[in-house]
């Protein structure tokens, strides 16, 4: 498969404002506002292949309504409806011919005012975009866990913006977390709370083992992760106690077990933070557990999970798609 310059697996097509369109027509202009502002809200989805062959986006209408929560919040009115995208959304992975990939939702005002302030009915625009995408923090990663830093900056607080809806601009925060954590050596960041505990990954949450105990950052502080609920409800169903409370960086240090949960990343074991090993510098047996747990769920192999499950029909014509509603004035 043809690989572009941005190290992004291309694919054919991609869906934008109610039609499909070829990867390198996708494009916007210039003056897009959300480029030069980050005002824009997204969403990250996997889909897998399952053990039957078949493939399957995972918890696809709970990331879908954590989309609406987030231009509900960012004051963006959305132009398609939430069947309307689950509808594009499968028939966009289902085209492109993909048995497992990530898929991106973006929000975003198109060519309009330019200024701050985005006008009083500014153009709201969506893509959707997937390609195939392997373990985010590397394969090794997964496998025996990722080196961590904590960074020297903070999670950004619900004070200063919009914690709790994934806003583009959010990101620049973390940007400059993880380049913080590569140029020191390590492959993540954990960013602490105004507070001084440790909230999160630059694009995770986080979970601590503690004496048999899952605990993971109360929602004041983090993201509500799709991946993280879905973390403890497997904790749970495994017999483990979940807690959720805040902790210090010194409680990280000697913890039993850590490690992160995302879509991109998955469910990623911590090694080591702050050159301090963790658990001796391997998974331990509750994150090996819930890990595996977890792929056996997205694989279909965890019958009472299923419905976590919305399958990807396959395409009945092999001919250029039409478009599911013409597309928006920019």
């Amino acid at each position: 498969m043809e690989v572009s310059v941005a190290g992004v697996a291309k694919t054919e097509w991609i869906w934008m404002d109610g039609e499909f369109v070829r990867w390198e027509d996708a494009t916007v202009h210039v003056l897009t506002h959300t480029l030069h502002y980050g005002y824009g809200i997204f969403e990250g989805i996997r889909a897998y292949q399952r053990s039957d062959g078949g493939t399957s986006v995972f918890r696809l209408d709970d990331h879908l309504a954590r989309l609406v929560d987030s231009a509900h919040i960012m004051q963006l009115e959305m132009p398609y409806s939430r069947d309307e995208i689950r509808a594009a959304t499968l028939e966009m992975v289902g085209r492109n011919k993909l048995s497992s990939c990530y898929i991106r939702h973006l929000v975003y005002i198109g060519q309009g005012t330019m200024g701050i302030y985005p006008g009083d009915d500014p153009v709201v625009k969506v893509a959707i975009t997937s390609w195939p995408w392997g373990a985010y923090l590397g394969e090794e990663g997964l496998a025996h866990g990722v080196r961590c830093k904590i960074s020297s900056f903070s999670r950004p607080t619900p004070t200063a913006t919009m914690t709790k809806a994934k806003v583009v601009g959010n990101y620049v925060n973390s940007i400059l977390a993880k380049r913080e954590a590569l140029s020191l050596g390590f492959d993540e960041a954990l960013l602490m709370d105004i507070h001084g505990n440790v909230a999160e990954g630059s694009g995770e949450n986080l979970f601590m083992v503690r004496n048999g105990v899952v605990i993971t950052p109360p929602l004041n502080s983090v993201l509500e992760g799709v991946t993280r609920r879905t973390i403890m409800e497997l904790a749970e169903m495994k017999g483990h106690q979940v807690v959720e409370r805040t902790f210090t960086r010194d409680e990280v240090y000697i913890a039993d077990e850590l490690f992160m949960t995302g879509t991109a990343a998955e469910v990623t074991p911590i090694r080591e933070v702050d050159h301090r090993l963790i658990a001796g510098g391997e998974p331990g047996p509750i994150t090996r557990d819930l890990q595996a747990t977890f792929f056996a769920v997205v694989a279909g192999e965890v019958p009472e999970k299923r419905h976590w499950l919305v399958d990807v029909p396959t395409p009945t014509s092999e001919s250029v798609p039409t478009a599911v509603r013409e597309p928006a004035s920019a």
